[in-house]
């Protein structure tokens, strides 16, 4: 399997892991929430799990990988918000748990990075 082949499909997966523990352990999600955001935080939790699961699979396949890992580089910069407010909530907790939710906010550089390079090996082969 070339290397490019095996990139998406690892983005792929780590999308589809994402959305499914939206739905496994949504009460994790639904605290970092933007409190801004109007409704309830279920349902952002339960439409950003369906999302990652559609990114997941329109990456999984080549014909809508391209489209599908621009929109994935997209959703990365969406959610930073999320993170931000992660990072807020949780400066006053133990230093191991402040450290992952800090750790989060420069994560998703890489992972913008990652969608576009997909994105973009995938428009090699169409």
């Amino acid at each position: 399997m070339p290397r490019s082949e095996r990139s998406s499909l690892l983005l792929a997966g780590l999308l589809a892991t994402a959305g499914v523990a939206h739905f496994a352990a949504p009460r994790q999600f639904d605290a970092i929430v933007p409190r801004a955001l109007p409704g309830s935080p279920r349902t952002w939790t339960y439409a950003s799990g369906a999302v990652e699961l559609a990114l997941a699979a329109g990456i999984a396949v080549p014909r809508t990988r391209r489209t599908a890992a621009l929109a994935a580089a997209a959703f990365f910069v969406g959610v930073f918000p999320a993170n931000a407010q992660m990072a807020l909530d949780w400066r006053d907790r133990p230093a191991p748990q402040k450290a992952v939710a800090l750790g989060r906010l420069p994560l998703q550089v890489p992972l913008v990075l990652w969608a576009r390079k997909v994105a973009k090996n995938g428009e090699e082969r169409s």
